[in-house]
């Protein structure tokens, strides 16, 4: 198999790709509410059947000192160390269905470059299409089904699924580029963004990365296993509950999103927080309060590196 770009190496070139399959991203970068994105990736790969196709380069795009690698120290030497891995896999489902599965992290460097290797993998794997999963922090509660927004050019697709359509600016990520550039090349790309409870989105929160492999299976006819996902919600959902009858502001923030989110699943988008002086606020205005929410999480995490450097 020729190598057509520097930013990755092809691996295993006995094992056999066949033309037409599903791509699915899950890159974790600035967001990953729920820990849903984390939790996809390593749900599959403890899971399932799958060898690694191509491995990107680190020094090419990976910034050390903002995701330092593990050293493993044992006592007066470095006996191995764990770095960060972006990588393309091929992967079979329960019944042996194939996809590719590209996963790791976000870039930190040459997005450009980074998007046309990606493109050029279309090209040399014959690829049919892209998904990609990511999750947000959002003002839903939690006694709710997890909710969806959809982007992409497949029309029909966010037709069946999306519930939340804002016209707002967010703060960009690799896939939203690498979906520009792909619909620029005509090529099919659906993003499915996971719609987070905003107080539990710092957790790790199962239901969410139910919620995500379940599009992803009904959108690429794939067959994920999640009983043990489904049976750590269950528990998680069992220790919240126990919170909420221990914390009354909680219970009532809770509540007070279940209020405003009854009979909001309309064209204006998802209930959110209900203010006390006014109705259920319109999707601008939710939009507006998660532009907030992310340009703080981003000056946060802005603080943090140059507190490292």
């Amino acid at each position: 198999m020729a190598q057509p770009n520097s930013l990755f190496t092809f691996v295993n070139s006995e094992v056999l790709v066949p033309e037409g399959l599903h791509l699915f991203a899950s890159i974790s970068g600035f967001t990953d509410a729920g820990s849903s994105l984390q939790q996809i990736s390593g749900h599959i790969l403890a899971n399932l059947e799958f060898e690694t196709i191509a491995v990107f380069n680190n020094d090419e795009l990976l910034d050390y000192r903002s995701r330092r690698p593990v050293m493993f120290f044992e006592q007066d030497h470095i006996e191995d160390y764990q770095p960060a891995t972006l990588s393309l896999q091929l992967v079979s489902d329960e019944v042996g269905t194939q996809f590719l599965f590209l996963n790791g992290y976000e870039p930190d460097f040459k997005w450009e470059a980074f998007a046309s290797a990606v493109e050029q993998l279309f090209a040399v794997l014959a690829i049919e299409d892209m998904t990609w999963l990511h999750a947000i922090p959002f003002p839903i509660p939690h006694t709710k089904p997890v909710g969806v927004t959809v982007s992409g050019n497949q029309k029909d697709v966010i037709a069946e699924y999306s519930e939340w359509k804002p016209r707002t600016q967010v703060p960009g990520n690799i896939m939203h580029l690498l979906e520009y550039r792909l619909t620029q090349a005509n090529i099919p790309s659906t993003g499915f963004v996971l719609l987070v409870p905003h107080y539990i989105s710092d957790s790790e929160f199962p239901q969410a990365a139910v919620a995500g492999l379940e599009l992803i299976s009904s959108h690429l006819g794939l067959v994920f296993p999640t009983d043990d996902l489904r049976d750590e919600g269950d528990a998680f959902l069992r220790r919240l509950t126990q919170q909420m009858a221990e914390n009354q502001d909680l219970a009532r923030m809770v509540e007070n999103l279940e209020s405003s989110f009854q009979n909001e699943r309309s064209a204006n988008g998802l209930g959110s927080v209900k203010p006390r002086e006014r109705a259920i606020p319109d999707a601008d205005e939710i939009a507006a309060e998660l532009e907030g929410y992310l340009a703080s999480h981003q000056k946060n995490k802005l603080d943090n590196e140059e507190e490292q450097d």
